[in-house]
């Protein structure tokens, strides 16, 4: 069952309160999506870490229920 774009970007706030979270269904099929994902917790981290926070906000639905996910990540610029 594919997974909706609200439901990625809900996950991913719930663990990143203060993030903006923009999701794009590049196929049209809910299982390929891109998301671009700007938070203050990515301060000072390093783009490896910060997409490992966005996936363990997913809670393992990587490769499962969500097939591909094309992931931009960057901290707030001051």
């Amino acid at each position: 069952m594919p997974m909706a774009a609200e439901e990625i970007e809900a996950l991913i706030r719930a663990e990143l309160p203060d993030a903006e979270v923009t999701i794009t269904d590049l196929a049209g099929d809910g299982d390929h999506y891109a998301a671009h994902v700007v938070s203050g917790a990515f301060k000072g981290l390093s783009r490896v870490k910060q997409h490992q926070t966005v996936y363990a906000a997913l809670g393992g639905r990587m490769g499962g229920v969500l097939h591909a996910l094309q992931l931009t990540t960057a901290a707030p610029k001051e």
